[in-house]
């Protein structure tokens, strides 16, 4: 910061009495000129929809290259966690900086904007954004819930807000699904041209945004509907895999599941789609997991196109990047797909952020943070003033300005009231509404193999866990399903 700087700034009365060494040490967001190293920084906040942890240190080969690329120029948390591993609450939690223990939303349905008094109370991201002064942008899967009347439009200034959908599914030749399941044309592999695809569009109508001329600082949230099933994309994505090579993931074990309560194993698999595309079919298994990869480097590749056009734009050096999915996803890991567990496979998501000017950019946290902590964060680096909720996360600055910051915070995920995991630097734990419980060493059994919830040595390891369960969950909102 120059001395020209300063001294304007000094003008400032909340900023005068300052020391100057504090006042010098502020990061500033672009070094373009002054004037927009003044500027609030703008904000692209992507979601992907179930990717898990592959692309930011998982054990498997899945190629995500432009993502790659942006680690580089960003700091990218291993260790983060969503708030619940299902689409609906991990979002209301994310968008709001509310716990699901708070406001009742920890499943899918339950039409929770509408029917939580909390939500219906809480300010989104988008919404505190543009209360302070920003134009908000959204296009795609952001919400995946329905609003009550006018207030997807209170979030965003653009038209249309088109979301689009899980779309295109497999035709009845490519389906695979068992008696049990609900959602047929959901489970499928299938190749299809670009253009059918909401991902396509809404990135497109993005790049489009970053091309016009703004005279206010944005926030623009694209929602990106993969890596979710139905396993459809470009048969480009499909071709980047040699499906001879394709392998049962690195963390599958037959027996995996004798050592965990019966209240885990009720929550898995409820469609049976394990039964047919798992361990009883390897080839037909193997078929899966090439879709879920094509999809994955799909979704990579709409991301490259943001950046591509963020770089090109006017607005590259006073943008924050925020990248994070939903959730996590298994792909056969505890005989289960999908997510609707409290393991590290459903609970630990892809989160990278990049701030412009940052001394810690191309880092590697493996602290444990939470998706909760998003919301804290862009208050704190973007100056705004205070939603009118209390948020149950703590920023992540830290991170983002000094590298080599740790700290041992457990981060809270769950999944009903009374059923929780608290995930620490080294401990996964994890409770059940009857009881019984899960404790997994993370750093010598990342695959979470073995349960040592019965080692009388670990009891200490145990309680000091327990203190961070909630001592009170609200209740959950009626018409929920964990699928």
């Amino acid at each position: 910061m120059n001395e020209g700087t300063i001294g304007r700034l000094m003008k400032t009365p909340a900023l005068a009495a300052l020391p100057l060494g504090i006042l010098a040490s502020f990061p500033i967001y672009s070094c373009s000129s002054e004037k927009a190293s003044l500027a609030k920084p703008n904000v692209i906040f992507v979601v992907l929809d179930d990717m898990n942890n592959f692309g930011i240190g998982g054990p498997e080969k899945v190629k995500t290259p432009n993502i790659d690329k942006l680690r580089n120029s960003s700091v990218t948390f291993t260790r983060a966690n969503c708030s619940a591993p299902l689409c609906m609450p991990s979002r209301a939690s994310f968008f709001t900086g509310v716990y699901p223990h708070h406001s009742g939303v920890y499943t899918n349905g339950g039409d929770p904007w509408n029917r939580s008094e909390v939500l219906k109370q809480s300010e989104t991201l988008p919404e505190l954004f543009k209360r302070n002064g920003y134009y908000t942008f959204g296009r795609g899967k952001i919400y995946h819930a329905k609003m009550e009347e006018g207030r997807i439009e209170r979030n965003f200034d653009n038209r249309p807000i088109f979301e689009g959908g899980f779309g295109p599914f497999p035709d009845e030749g490519h389906r695979v699904f068992s008696e049990k399941d609900k959602f047929v044309n959901f489970w499928g592999v299938q190749a299809f041209p670009d253009s059918l695809f909401p991902d396509v569009i809404n990135t497109s109508a993005t790049i489009n945004f970053l091309n016009q001329k703004h005279d206010k600082p944005f926030f623009v949230t694209l929602g990106l509907w993969r890596p979710h099933t139905p396993f459809t994309a470009p048969q480009r994505f499909f071709d980047m895999y040699n499906s001879e090579e394709i392998e049962i993931p690195k963390g599958y074990l037959a027996n995996d599941l004798d050592d965990v309560p019966e209240f885990a194993i009720n929550l898995l698999d409820p469609f049976g789609r394990f039964e047919v595309t798992g361990a009883n079919n390897v080839d037909r298994w193997k078929h899966f997991i090439h879709g879920y990869y094509a999809c994955t480097s799909f979704a990579d590749w709409n991301v490259g196109r943001l950046i591509d056009a963020l770089k090109q734009s006017d607005y590259a050096e006073n943008t924050i990047i925020v990248l994070l999915s939903d959730n996590g996803f298994h792909v056969g890991t505890k005989n289960h797909w999908e997510k609707n567990t409290l393991w590290d496979a459903s609970a630990i998501v892809p989160l990278i952020i990049q701030i412009p000017g940052s001394h810690a950019r191309g880092t590697t946290v493996q602290s444990p943070v939470g998706l909760i902590d998003l919301y804290p964060t862009l208050v704190d680096l973007c100056k705004l003033e205070s939603p009118k909720q209390k948020l149950d996360g703590v920023s992540l600055r830290y991170f983002l300005e000094k590298p080599g910051y740790s700290r041992d915070q457990p981060t809270l995920t769950s999944l009903g009231e009374n059923l929780i995991s608290i995930r620490s630097q080294k401990y996964r734990y994890i409770q059940y509404p009857d009881g019984t419980a899960e404790l997994y060493d993370t750093e010598i059994d990342p695959f979470e193999w073995n349960n040592l919830i019965n080692k009388k040595e670990l009891t200490p390891v145990v309680k000091e866990h327990q203190k961070y369960i909630p001592s009170t969950f609200m209740k959950e909102l009626p018409g929920g399903r964990r699928n």
